[in-house]
């Protein structure tokens, strides 16, 4: 879909843990909003300033589109976002983004999340689960403590509920836990995918995790253009 500026009006505002919150924005120029799962959008902050943020929730809500952001970093962005409240109007240009799911392709999925990374990978699984999504998939997504694994609780609903979906978390405030999303998500793919036949990877997080992912992958024999990511930070 061709990106366009739009404007919408905050429709509700919550706190998921101390540092992340989720918005919704009624849609209201246009009044939806079509995109792909993974997609965001950028909201303009100046003239050369501007600060993106994943859409968390589907394309099946094109009305109201739910924005997740992490507020710790106490930026521009940060600042804005904590400041929301429910009927401030938000003017934004989307969607925007090629971190997106090809359904056509017959592979695996293999997702890879670090913390805020999180935020289109849960749009696209929400998604693909509830619109017939027959094939297996699994999820590794790591934090630094359970504050941070948002959209935990429906993660481990969609394994109850679908058993061709694996999820894998890991906090490095447990004893055992690693203590950065690098070395910890390229140690939990190296175990959980003995075999890359078939597969492709949606990796999402912070820069240096993304190199150790695809080293790995890439190492087990999986071609590079395999690897789909979206850096974060």
């Amino acid at each position: 879909m061709k990106p366009r500026e739009c404007r919408a009006r905050v429709e509700a505002v919550r706190r998921l843990s101390p540092e992340i919150l989720e918005v919704d924005l009624r849609m209201e120029e246009p009044a939806a909003l079509e995109f792909d799962a993974g997609q965001w959008v950028s909201v303009p902050f100046g003239p050369k300033t501007v600060r993106a943020y994943s859409i968390a929730s589907t394309p099946q809500s094109p009305k109201v589109l739910t924005l997740c952001a992490d507020v710790a970093p106490a930026g521009i962005g940060s600042e804005w976002f904590r400041g929301l409240e429910p009927g401030d109007q938000v003017r934004f240009k989307g969607p925007l983004g090629g971190f997106v799911f090809t359904r056509a392709d017959p592979r695996c999925p293999l997702f890879v999340a670090e913390e805020i990374g999180i935020v289109p990978i849960r749009s696209m699984l929400t998604w693909l689960y509830a619109t017939g999504f027959g094939r297996p998939a699994t999820l590794a997504y790591w934090a630094r403590d359970p504050d941070w694994l948002v959209y935990d609780a429906e993660f481990r609903s969609l394994v109850r509920r679908y058993p061709g979906f694996a999820y894998h978390p890991a906090v490095a405030s447990t004893s055992d836990g690693p203590s950065d999303g690098a070395s910890g998500l390229a140690a939990a793919v190296d175990r959980l995918v003995p075999d890359v036949t078939r597969r492709v990877a949606y990796v999402c997080g912070g820069e240096s995790m993304i190199h150790r992912v695809r080293d790995v992958l890439v190492a087990k024999g999986l071609d590079r253009k395999s690897v789909k990511w979206e850096k974060f930070w």
